[in-house]
């Protein structure tokens, strides 16, 4: 028989490594492992602060510094034009708080796995814990901005609608939405170091694309339903200032949209990252 008539015969089936991702037992690890989560963040957030001269307050500077900037150039110069009524320092704040989550959790949970790779190598545990710390880390400061939030509306004897109680159902679909982005950048940046690079500019072009300075109305009628399946950060943020500034109901047919789409990202991309998780360690 001549070589090229040959066949290399694999490993027998029974060697082969098969990838299995069991759901409730990957939860079961991770609950086993939320000590692990918080020990991290606490961690990462004494790091960030411990000799910074003002401590905490960095966590409220970038959004006061991005509403104030935006507040002179948008509204000032290009005179966007915000529901009548509604202050617009108020009304982009609203938008920044979700949006500033969502881009910690992105940016610093999408390097976790490369920046704690010695610890992956000495401690087994769900790999999943670093970019769930870092959205930790990122809710936090987020928390702390949401205080400068009460702050502005005594500043501009501005009431919270009745409507506000409506918040943790959209805070559902924000964190779906925002888990899921963050454990697909994580676990895909530790094979294609490119996008380390990329990842910031991607960032600041989504501010822009995300409706943080202008509401989402400037879209047309007919497109916005496309754009709250690519974008669910669209209808997440205008349900915010639908139910905190406006005194309106969430905008539930996009959001509900938005949802289908924040599902996806969320059991996708978790599904990924079980799957990626085995090169992490000898990549990253």
């Amino acid at each position: 028989m001549s070589v090229a008539n040959q066949t290399v015969a694999g490993p027998p089936a029974e060697l082969r490594f098969h990838r299995r991702i069991g759901i409730r037992t990957s939860m079961r690890e991770l609950w086993g492992a939320r000590e692990l989560i918080r020990t991290l963040a606490e961690r990462d957030i004494r790091a960030r602060y411990k000799q910074a001269t003002l401590g905490i307050a960095w966590s409220v500077i970038t959004p006061i510094i991005l509403m104030v900037v935006f507040s002179v150039f948008f509204h000032g110069v290009v005179k966007v034009k915000i529901p009548q009524g509604v202050p617009y320092p108020l009304f982009t704040y609203v938008g920044l708080l979700p949006w500033t989550f969502f881009s910690g959790c992105v940016a610093q949970g999408g390097m976790s796995l490369v920046t704690n790779n010695n610890l992956m190598n000495k401690v087994y545990c769900p790999r999943e814990v670093f970019p769930l710390a870092a959205c930790a880390v990122a809710a936090f400061d987020t928390t702390i901005s949401t205080v400068i939030l009460g702050v502005l509306f005594v500043i501009f004897t501005f009431a919270p609608k009745i409507t506000t109680l409506w918040v943790p159902v959209i805070m559902i679909v924000q964190l779906m939405f925002t888990l899921g982005v963050t454990l697909i950048i994580s676990s895909t940046l530790v094979y294609l170091r490119d996008l380390r690079q990329a990842l910031p500019l991607v960032l600041q072009m989504g501010l822009f694309a995300t409706p943080v300075v202008y509401p989402s109305t400037i879209l047309p009628a007919n497109l916005q339903w496309l754009y709250a399946l690519l974008n669910p950060l669209a209808p997440i943020i205008t349900s915010y200032r639908n139910v905190v500034l406006l005194g309106l109901p969430p905008q539930w047919g996009l959001l509900g949209l938005g949802a289908i789409t924040s599902s996806v990202v969320f059991f996708g991309g978790y599904i990924m990252f079980k799957r990626l998780e085995t090169g992490f360690a000898d990549v990253a």
